[in-house]
């Protein structure tokens, strides 16, 4: 709580401050050297610089919200209605910022002509009058070079050039990072029918209060001079750098394990194509020579596309697996030598929790919640709110966006894991795609979703190393910054190892719903629910326990407080008593389930590598299909 103990008062801008700092006048003070602006450093290189008080980030946060406001209403005036034509021609455009510079160089053409022009007349009339005083001007310093100076609305125009992503872009963008349906059945098949659709729909409403609380942090400490960029930006800005390091380090964790989770389910899905002639362990082992040479780019500027088209590849697997399951018989090798499942019976499927003899991972209370954190982890995607905020043009619009992503994603895991339930029963695999029949089907659903799954390993890998090498590395261990030669020879070093490591813990466990369930609970679900509660608590704490007179003042670059420590964080507590009460049992009840997840996860995979459970081994040759 260092954040909390160093400072916790805000003071508000008024109308006056508000109007004194417009890029107009700020321009006109940073010309003039009024209290120093150019002469400290802002932007993405001031993001983590200490000795900025929480008063300073909230201070220029307000500012950059009410000139958002400004901002937002000029361009829907010049804008117009919306319209076919306007939709086309804004899909193609450079984006807002581009068309407000060339709307601004045009104003300042049309000026410059009519000075000019005025110009041109007071010669004419100076020229008829010999008497006419001569004007003085005072010229610059010698050293002055106007060209080179950079005035701080120049500066913030061009800090704000390359956030141009609209709600909708964002509801896109939130569907595409969490939508993940292939484990809703098996969900079912865990929970049953009324508790499936239940809990989906509750933690839906949860993961949206997230992104909620998430939304209200970044309005309340992002601004262009202080920007935020990361999930662990906030706590760094609301307890400290340490727990901004800790976070970091748990979200480099989280990648790390997606990417041994992806290698284990295409090493599955490559076993099956190859009807299993290919040992299960050189299946995982040819997924990660192919990440290992992929993820040697540093960037992923020139894959987008592959990202587009794994939507395209997503929406024809779903179709796939949603006819075939209605209409063809299911392929049983994928279930019995995968889970605990070893009969073939007839199809049965319950409104509430199955008994055990029909559960694939566990039994008892252990099995329903091994479903959660499959439903945990279709829902985990918060981590990376933070970062589609920095890139929206008018960031006060994206309830809209989250409202309608989780909306929809929430629909879509009710629908495919209901129907699918209902065709396939106790046998809803969490490879859903190995369960389908016939074999030409199967096989066009599994390269698909092989194809998609090395496209995701190189996405999660080169973000979660990239998290890795600057935050941990790079921040912590001071390795060489990646754009340097030095920096790339040690990016290109550690990748492969990166990739063996993920590897080596797929072989060692080699079952997909253990590590889906380990992942979900212990790093999913605080991520998604525990963590997002606990930041909006301490930035919501913080801010209320301001008294009068307290705040950040522009001119000298100093903060005032008139108190410190405990009584703080009490007196801001209590302000919103109500609210700060339901995001500490909300931060209590996600600590709860993800305990609780975590115990089912382990207990889970006990059960599956115990007698009578998956017939694959750690580094074995049997595949689990």
């Amino acid at each position: 709580m260092a954040g909390l103990a160093s400072g916790l008062a805000v003071t508000y801008p008024t109308e006056a401050v508000i109007e004194a700092t417009t890029p107009e006048v700020v321009r006109k003070k940073s010309l003039d050297g009024d209290y120093g602006i150019q002469e400290r450093v802002y932007g993405i290189a001031a993001r983590t610089k200490p000795g900025v008080t929480f008063e300073e980030y909230t201070f220029w946060a307000e500012i950059e919200r009410e000139m958002e406001r400004e901002e937002n209403r000029k361009y829907q005036a010049a804008r117009g209605p919306t319209t076919f034509t306007s939709l086309l021609k804004n899909r193609f455009s450079h984006g807002v910022h581009h068309e407000n510079k060339v709307a601004l160089e045009k104003e300042e053409a049309e000026k410059s002509s009519r000075a000019l022009q005025a110009t041109e007349e007071s010669d004419q009339i100076v020229g008829k009058d010999e008497k006419a005083p001569t004007a003085i001007v005072a010229a610059p310093p010698p050293d002055f070079d106007s060209s080179l100076r950079v005035t701080d609305a120049e500066w913030r125009t061009a800090a704000r050039a390359l956030r141009t992503a609209s709600w909708g872009t964002i509801c896109f963008l939130v569907t595409t990072d969490i939508l993940g349906w292939s484990s809703c059945p098996f969900v079912f098949a865990s929970v049953g029918f009324g508790p499936g659709v239940a809990l989906y729909v509750v933690f839906g409403i949860f993961a949206g209060i997230s992104g909620w609380a998430i939304w209200k942090t970044f309005m309340g400490l992002d601004s262009s001079r202080y920007p935020m960029m990361s999930f662990g930006d906030p706590f760094f800005r609301i307890y400290g750098p340490k727990t901004r390091h800790f976070i970091n380090i748990m979200q480099s964790i989280q990648q790390f394990l997606s990417v041994a989770v992806l290698i284990l389910g295409n090493g599955t899905v490559l076993a099956e194509v190859a009807s299993n002639k290919i040992c299960f362990i050189v299946c995982m082992l040819i997924c990660m020579i192919i990440g290992m040479v992929s993820g040697l780019m540093r960037s992923l500027q020139h894959v987008g596309w592959l990202a587009n088209l794994c939507v395209w590849m997503n929406i024809i697997s779903f179709i796939i697996i949603m006819v075939a399951s209605s209409n063809y018989p299911i392929y049983y090798p994928a279930v019995t030598k995968s889970t605990l499942i070893k009969t073939i019976e007839p199809v049965k499927t319950f409104a509430g929790p199955p008994p055990d003899a029909y559960q694939m991972q566990a039994y008892g209370f252990a099995a329903q919640f091994n479903g959660v954190d499959s439903m945990v982890y279709a829902y985990s995607g918060a981590i990376i709110f933070v970062a589609f905020l920095a890139e929206m043009r008018h960031p006060w619009d994206f309830w809209k966006g989250i409202f309608l992503a989780q909306t929809f994603i929430c629909f879509v895991y009710i629908l495919f894991g209901a129907f699918v339930y209902s065709q396939y029963g106790q046998y809803s695999a969490s490879t859903i795609g190995t369960v389908i029949q016939p074999f030409a089907l199967q096989t066009v659903g599994n390269v698909i979703g092989l194809i998609t799954g090395l496209i995701a390993c190189l996405l999660y890998f080169n973000i979660g190393m990239k998290t890795v090498y600057l935050e941990v590395f790079q921040e912590i261990l001071h390795f060489p910054p990646i754009t340097t030669k030095k920096g790339q020879l040690v990016w290109c070093g550690l990748g492969p190892c990166y990739w063996i490591i993920a590897f080596v813990l797929a072989a060692s466990v080699p079952n997909l719903n253990a590590i889906v369930g380990l992942v979900g609970g212990l790093f999913s679900l605080n991520f998604t629910y525990s963590i997002p509660a606990i930041m909006f608590l301490g930035y919501n704490v913080t801010r209320n326990a301001s008294l009068p007179g307290e705040g950040f003042d522009p001119k000298t670059e100093v903060t005032t407080r008139h108190d410190a420590g405990y009584k703080r964080w009490v007196r801001g507590f209590k302000k919103q008593w109500w609210l700060n009460t339901i995001m500490a049992l909300y931060f209590m009840a996600g600590l709860a389930c993800s305990g609780m997840g975590s115990w089912a996860a382990i207990e889970g995979a006990i059960a599956v590598f115990g007698p009578g459970g998956t017939v694959a081994t750690s580094w074995g040759c049997a595949a689990p299909v």
